[in-house]
């Protein structure tokens, strides 16, 4: 039996070499599933001959409680950024300069935008898979790394040790499939393959991350033991790499000059578009490891490598239509109904056009070649429009686009506020700003109602269970309803009534916020909590108390009052106590009464952390007086950095801010 098991183990993970690293199948999936099932059969006979490189160890069965912190022996670095031809130029210029009268040689290859991991080999056998972290500190990801098929359990020729580094992403067709399931069970959509990536990564049951059909580029060697040959570049790297079973990424370039470099830069960037996973860049390597000893490296980044990063795609497709969407607050939002068109990842069919202000300005037409790309590579906007193909195509009907007078939904009148851009429906009863209402008063950032998503919302609209917020904590006298309904079963709904039931000890600033209050963001609605200390002293607060709170004005202070002087709003937050949503501010623990260990300080938070949320970071900043912004300024006092931290770290370098990990952050707290 044990020559049969190592047989079968040599045999499965030949061909799941040859499936996902080179795209080159030799059996089918029937084939495959008989010939693993066989190896099942087997290990579970004789469970003393399963070894850690068995194809049945990709999944462990069991759900981890959390991930261990693990140390990188060297560390994995960030790189720093060009963004243009001269750039380039001078940063090969002054390698070549450091070694005059020597060859100077560049690698170019793809930047992947996935999650950084660090793969160690002992013995040829894959023992531990961890997150790239802050550099130094990363997480043990072992059991989620495993699941990833194209990563090899076992190399073709083992060394004592190895260490590798890779970029674990998300196939842009696993991320839409992947999108479309979270959207049909209510659940959150990921807003790339990159966040997807991550997120895969760090559950804490393998067999979740096994589902989201992850792969990797192996790109960098880290560590080799000195029995191993002898290698002296990274290209010689890249070969030793692949012909160990790795993956390395195609189409890299050695390059003797800047504009080969630049060429090879182009290269890339034009086949950018028809790549099945998502790049971010090209980076540049020098190739000589004896020349990169030499350039050594900053705090930060090597002297030796750089990152081009390609400038946000655009594409141009033909304007079909403009509909109009009724927002949670009654605002009126155009919406570009486009000819499909593949765009940074993703397949874009609708795009913002803002508002009526925005049209106008750049002339846009109903029938127009419109360019659009993804702001901050995340939604979809028309950003200008082809004027010379309204010349060219004469056949093609174009018309200008004007508000309607009703709501498109409710029929109610429409109109525009003075000195505002948007026009408002004024039908206060309006079913569309009852669903977005209901949209946004579920979402993450207000009261985070796990389950309960949009497409769910619609559905219990839909069918009269839900018609305005209080009917969310009415849910469980209709979970014989909810049960029969498509898609959703005992256990589900169980799962969404406990989370509903969860939310009402939700901090008070998450209600206040998820009421929809015109002007009161998530930062107004913790100023009105922390000041304030309870829904019914906010509700009794005069305009000048309101006008006088931190960063409030008199518009704000004025749409704080009228929120709270409707009957039917009153009325609202009467039928939440009764249902005994959590309406008091409560100090967090361990805090004296003024709770201002960080008052004054502003924090920038940047990275995915090892252990915290950030929305869990930056609650424990604010309610200790503190200030989270988004951006870096010499105002900025401390930037808290995780793994995959970027252009905020940099800048944060640049200024000389002081740059913190999570466990400088918590020994603060």
């Amino acid at each position: 039996m044990k020559e049969r098991i190592s047989k079968l183990k040599e045999l499965l993970n030949d061909y799941s070499y040859k499936y996902y690293v080179l795209d080159r199948p030799e059996i089918s999936d029937f084939e495959y599933d008989a010939l693993y099932r066989e190896l099942v059969e087997l290990e579970s006979k004789y469970p003393e001959l399963i070894t850690p490189d068995s194809p049945t160890q990709r999944v462990g069965g069991e759900v981890l409680e959390g991930f261990e912190k693990f140390t990188h022996n060297v560390p994995l670095q960030s790189l720093d950024n060009v963004f243009n031809e001269g750039e380039v130029y001078r940063f090969c210029q002054k390698i070549q300069d450091s070694f005059p009268g020597e060859a100077v040689e560049f690698v170019v290859e793809k930047k992947i935008d996935g999650l950084s991991v660090a793969l160690t080999y002992e013995d040829g056998i894959f023992t531990i898979g961890a997150t790239r972290g802050d550099g130094i500190t990363g997480e043990n990801v072992t059991a989620n790394v495993k699941t990833v098929m194209s990563v090899p359990l076992k190399l073709n020729n083992a060394v004592k040790r190895l260490v590798v580094r890779g970029e674990i992403y998300m196939p842009r067709s696993s991320f839409m499939k992947l999108n479309e399931e979270q959207d049909l069970k209510g659940l959150q959509t990921f807003a790339n393959p990159r966040n997807a990536a991550a997120g895969s990564l760090r559950q804490l049951d393998p067999k979740i991350a096994a589902q989201r059909n992850l792969d990797i580029f192996v790109f960098n060697m880290q560590e080799i033991s000195a029995d191993a040959e002898q290698i002296n570049s990274h290209s010689e790297a890249l070969e030793y790499l692949k012909a160990q079973g790795f993956k390395v990424s195609s189409m890299y370039r050695v390059c003797k000059t800047p504009e080969e470099v630049w060429n090879a830069i182009q290269e890339i960037g034009m086949q950018r578009e028809s790549l099945e996973y998502d790049i971010d860049g090209a980076v540049i390597k020098t190739n000589s490891f004896k020349q990169r000893e030499k350039l050594g490296s900053t705090s930060k980044f090597p002297k030796w490598a750089t990152a081009y990063k390609y400038p946000p795609e655009r594409k141009f497709t033909r304007l079909i239509d403009i509909e109009v969407n009724v927002g949670r607050t009654g605002v009126l939002t155009p919406l570009a109904i486009l000819e499909p068109v593949f765009l940074a990842g993703s397949t874009i069919s609708k795009a913002t056009l803002h508002n009526i202000d925005y049209i106008a300005e750049r002339d846009i037409k109903i029938g127009d070649m419109v360019q659009i790309m993804k702001a901050g590579d995340v939604i979809p906007a028309v950003v200008a429009i082809d004027k010379d193909a309204r010349e060219r195509e004469v056949d093609i009907e174009r018309r200008d686009f004007a508000m309607p007078l009703n709501c498109p939904v409710c029929g109610g009148v429409v109109a525009r506020e003075k000195d505002e851009a948007a026009y408002r429906c004024m039908n206060s009863d309006c079913p569309a700003k009852a669903y977005r209402g209901l949209v946004h008063f579920t979402s993450k950032d207000a009261m985070n109602i796990e389950g309960l998503g949009p497409a769910v919302l619609k559905v219990l609209c839909d069918e009269g269970l839900i018609t305005k917020i209080s009917d969310i904590y009415r849910l469980s006298q209709h979970r014989e309803e909810l049960v029969n309904l498509d898609g959703m079963g005992e256990k589900s709904v169980d799962n969404l009534l406990v989370s509903i039931e969860n939310t009402k000890k939700n901090e008070l600033y998450r209600l206040i916020f998820g009421l929809g209050i015109r002007q009161i963001g998530a930062s107004a609605s913790k100023v009105l909590a922390k000041h304030y200390r309870s829904m019914d002293s906010i509700m009794n607060a005069d305009s000048e108390s309101l006008e006088n709170l931190e960063d409030f004005g008199k518009i704000t202070a004025e749409s704080v009052r009228e929120y709270f002087t409707d009957t039917k709003n009153i009325e609202l937050i009467s039928e939440l106590k009764e249902l005994g949503l959590n309406m008091e501010y409560a100090l967090p623990a361990n805090m004296g009464e003024s709770g201002s260990s960080f008052e004054g300080m502003i924090f920038v938070l940047t990275g995915t952390l090892p252990t915290l949320k950030r929305a869990e970071a930056q609650k424990l900043i604010e309610d200790r007086g503190g200030k989270c912004s988004s951006s870096v300024s010499a105002k900025t006092n401390y930037v808290l950095a995780g793994e995959e931290a970027g252009s905020k770290l940099e800048k944060a370098v640049k200024l000389g801010i002081r740059i913190i990990s999570e466990d400088e952050f918590k020994a603060m707290l």
